[in-house]
């Protein structure tokens, strides 16, 4: 492991030594480097409940420019089929939420306390996803519980 990433955990756990009782990730798009993180945290004494943050896929060069600008991975495999569906945008937002989804079913069955949504207006998208997962909303508009 990098030594930034030692360092990033380090200051991680410094703000629970400090009190803070749960955390929001950044959002991400692979459930394999979630449960990595979680598993690095328990390693590292940190076990308060930490949500796991997923944004939505709704226009394409919104996505990027937002995922590139915070150093956020998107999988090829996605931007393939985005751009596969040109300028498709109701495929694209079908295909977006298929995603989002299945991202989200496998996060709160690896044992995830919820997923907390980068929705960027995005809500109608949300909502569908919180319908389809069979979870109900829970603090600000943007965190969905089972």
């Amino acid at each position: 492991m990098p030594a930034s990433c030692d360092t990033d955990l380090a200051h991680f756990k410094a703000k629970f030594d400090a009190g803070a009782n749960s955390a929001i990730t950044q959002y991400f798009f692979n459930a394999d480097a979630y449960a990595d993180f979680i598993e690095r945290c328990a390693l590292a004494g940190i076990r308060p409940p930490i949500v796991p943050g997923v944004m939505p896929i709704g226009r394409v060069s919104r996505l990027v420019q937002f995922s590139e600008a915070r150093g956020i991975e998107i999988a090829r495999w996605i931007r393939r089929r985005m751009e596969s569906f040109a300028d498709d945008h109701a495929s694209i937002q079908a295909f977006g939420t298929e995603v989002v989804l299945r991202l989200c079913e496998r996060l709160l069955e690896m044992g995830a306390p919820g997923v907390y949504f980068f929705s960027l207006n995005g809500g109608e998208r949300v909502a569908g996803i919180w319908r389809a997962l069979g979870v109900r909303q829970v603090g600000g508009a943007g965190c969905a519980m089972r």
